[in-house]
This record gives C-alpha cells, structure tokens and sequence, in this order.
C-alpha cells in the first residue's frame, strides 16, 4: 500500500513524504524545511531512501544539502536540465525510480516554470491510486509562471503531458494557493458551476487550518483554466483563436490580477 503525508512547510509550501507501507521505504518531496521532514519520517518508523527534486528554486531545493548531512547517502534526484542544488541522480523525462516493493516512480519533464521542472508520477499497487507531484507547473485550479519558457512549453506540459494522466490520478502541488487561483478562475469562467462549488470547498478547508491538496487531473480538467484552453467557449471568451494563444492571455490576466 502506498501512503502519502503531506507537510505545509515556509509559508505556503508543501512537502510530501511518499511511504511503501510494507517496506516503510520512503521518499521525500521538495524538503524544503528537513528537520521537520526528518523528525516526522523517526517518529513513523520511516526509512529515507530519496529526495524527489521538482525544481531548482530555494523553496524546494533549498533544503537538499542539509538533508544529506542528516540522511548520509540519502539520493537526491532532479531535472537533467535545471542546475539542483545538492542533486546526486540526474533526471530525463520518463525515467524511472522504484521505491519500496511496490512503487514506480516516473519522472515527466514539465518545463516552463524551470526550463528543467519534472514533475514526478507516482502508481503502486492495483488498489493504489496513482499521484502525480507537479511542484510549481500545476497548482490546483492554476500553474507557475513562465519564468524559464514559453506559453507552447506550458501547453505541452500541462495539456499534453499531464492532461493525459489517468482522470482518478491524485495532484499533489507545491503551494497552497487554491483559493486565490480559484477566485481568479471565476473571473475566466463566472458561469462554471464546478469551479464556484470547488472555490466554497477550498475556503471552509482554509478555515478550519485543512489544505487543499490533492486535487485531480479530473477535477483540474473541470475547474483549471489553463487546462480548459482547448474549449472554443473558453478561447472566444478571452479573444483568442487556439489553445496556446489562450494560455499565454490567461496567464498574462493572472500575472496583472489582484484579487
């Protein structure tokens, strides 16, 4: 069985730890704060094997090289392409990681908001949902800015390479910003019913201190804007004539919006 922890770290980061519940292997994403990742993985009996990298920034990477001082030998993986700090195992897109008995972990390059971001897919056994861990590419209900590529790199990312994930797959994001993302989805789409149901779920979670994640590629496919680009409705909304046009004008809306 595969279980899943998440653990808000900073401000608005998440963590996660990944555990093989037979082996109590485990691996550990963007630990950005490692004494908190560290002590929670001793009080579970937990074995650290792997640091799972989605991208070269401080608050994801920033906490790499303390925890290979804490974990010696502790493998710390990440994009080919995206300079981490502390990495040990370069990563190109599919390549694949096994944790555990029964974890397969498949690395999916996702560039844009880093030119070397990979997002990590993460299946078990049959009666595990599969994960899929997208750092700062995917958030629920939005995505990263285009800091190190293009509007055509984050279609492909998102559209292409993760709109295609089995719908059920879990999406574990890097940042607690649901609601906010949601509030500006409404401002793309006033008329979807999903996404106002979504947005009053997220604020009663906010309320009570709970988060938001994981969401799922069914439920961004339904509720994300800039995962609905390819609707003709959602184009003439924002006078645009394909999908990488929209995306590019959505995002542009995102960057200037204050909600």
């Amino acid at each position: 069985m595969m279980r899943i922890v998440e653990i808000p770290c900073l401000e608005d980061n998440y963590s996660y730890l990944i555990i093989d519940e037979t082996s109590k292997e485990a691996a550990v994403v963007d630990p950005v704060e490692p004494d908190k990742i560290v002590d929670l993985a001793q009080q579970q009996g937990l074995l650290l094997k792997m640091v799972l990298t989605t991208h070269h920034h401080w608050d994801h990477a920033g906490g790499n090289d303390k925890i290979k001082q804490m974990i010696p030998g502790i493998k710390v993986y990440g994009g080919s392409t995206d300079n981490v700090r502390g990495c040990t195992h370069k990563l190109d897109n599919r390549d694949r990681l096994s944790l555990g008995t029964h974890i397969s972990i498949t690395a999916l390059h996702t560039p844009c908001h880093t030119k070397g971001h990979i997002s990590y897919y993460v299946t078990g056994k049959d009666e595990d949902v599969p994960a899929v861990f997208t750092g700062d590419t995917l958030f629920v209900a939005g995505c990263g800015k285009f800091f190190e590529g293009t509007a055509e790199q984050m279609y492909q990312s998102l559209c292409v390479t993760l709109g295609a994930l089995p719908k059920p797959t879990k999406v574990y994001c890097g940042h607690e910003y649901t609601v906010k993302n949601l509030q500006f989805a409404l401002t793309i789409e006033p008329n979807n019913e999903r996404i106002t149901q979504k947005l009053s779920w997220a604020q009663r979670q906010r309320q009570m201190n709970q988060p938001t994640v994981p969401s799922t590629i069914e439920e961004e496919l339904e509720t994300n804007p800039f995962m609905r680009v390819e609707s003709p409705l959602q184009q003439a909304s924002v006078g645009c004539d394909s999908p990488v046009e929209t995306l590019r004008e959505i995002r542009t809306r995102k960057d200037n919006w204050r909600g």
